[in-house]
């Protein structure tokens, strides 16, 4: 009787969908397709519905542009699949409700949560841990990411202005001057309010941004994100690496305040240190990649029963408790990671 979240029922999609050339996972990628149009859907207002019950029924209607994000990123996996006419159609109709509804014109950027019609709501939080601001880190990397893979398939000039704003958004607002990591939360007008570091955040926009740029073919941003990568993931590196491997949780301007090591946070790991390792040539990243999925296989990795662990202390300690599968535990960070590092890692075999 566990409910249905937006955002792992889209990320299942996502999954399958960029595993499909591999195996027979087209059939679950369908599967998934299907429920998220026939259940999540809004067919009156359009984009999805934050939350549903077992039935399918939404117990939580908010429009969350960050689960609007997760969707179209997995619509379009899924057309690169597929090549379903009507999938890429869906898709563009998702990029412009985000454009149409969340886009703040005056101040760039994009709102955070909407009521069902589209009224901004007052409760902006993404989840009870988050600020109630009008913007967030968070929202803004993965409306970015799910606009990198859509120019991907769709050389649309509004999508490419957009995306290059995301990318504008973190150099100029998101990524803090000097000490190269992301501030959190933000008000219309993107005034920070927030001081909390996080290093999963981190490392993973180290790599997105340098997905977008690639895509965009922005020979004038290149160098100067190539640049920030490379130091956002040495500053994870020195101050989030424990001696195991793992990669600590959260931070703020005294230190370490969650020591803890989340499975997700591993995985971009990975993949952004062997992403500065390419970069860069420096072969601490690549050692430093190296350790993240040592510390993978070795305490998050569930030989017995399967999947990964959601998180471990920093002496180890598995958080049995925490569900394998939830609204927030899914396969896209792990799987991804997968993918990134088999593809990076034939790249530099290959170079």
């Amino acid at each position: 009787h566990a409910p249905k979240g937006l955002i792992l029922n889209a990320r299942i999609l996502w999954t399958f969908s960029a595993c499909a050339s591999w195996g027979n996972y087209l059939e679950l990628a369908h599967r998934a397709y299907q429920y998220l149009m026939e259940k999540f859907w809004d067919s009156q207002y359009g984009g999805a519905y934050w939350l549903l019950d077992y039935l399918g029924n939404p117990i939580d209607s908010k429009k969350k542009i960050y689960g609007q994000a997760f969707l179209l990123y997995a619509l379009v996996e899924y057309y690169k699949a597929t090549q379903k006419p009507e999938v890429l159609e869906k898709a563009k109709e998702v990029f412009r409700l985000i454009e149409g509804k969340s886009y703040d014109r005056e101040n760039t950027g994009y709102f955070e949560t909407y009521e069902r019609d589209w009224q901004l709501a007052s409760d902006l939080r993404l989840s009870d841990k988050d600020m109630n601001e009008k913007k967030s880190m968070n929202t803004h990397l993965h409306v970015m990411e799910a606009f990198t893979n859509l120019y991907r398939v769709w050389k649309d000039p509004l999508v490419k202005n957009r995306l290059e704003q995301l990318v504008l958004n973190f150099t100029e607002h998101i990524i803090a001057p000097q000490k190269l990591h992301l501030i959190l939360f933000f008000d219309e007008k993107w005034n920070p309010k927030s001081d909390l570091i996080s290093y999963g955040h981190d490392i993973e926009a180290s790599w997105l941004l340098c997905e977008a740029i690639e895509i965009l073919e922005e020979n004038d941003l290149r160098a100067p994100i190539h640049r920030i990568a490379i130091r956002m993931a040495k500053e994870v590196l020195t101050r989030a690496q424990d001696q195991d491997g793992g990669l600590f949780y959260e931070a703020d301007p005294e230190g370490i305040v969650d020591s803890d090591k989340h499975f997700w946070v591993q995985a971009e790991g990975v993949v952004g240190f062997l992403n500065a390792y390419q970069l860069s040539k420096e072969k601490v990243f690549l050692e430093s990649a190296q350790k993240c999925w040592y510390f993978i296989q070795t305490h998050l990795v569930d030989s017995q029963y399967g999947d990964w662990i959601y998180r471990v202390s920093r002496e180890g300690k598995p958080y049995w408790e925490v569900p394998k599968i939830s609204e927030w535990k899914c396969p896209y960070h792990s799987s991804r990671m997968c993918i990134e590092a088999i593809r990076r890692l034939d790249e530099l075999i290959g170079s």
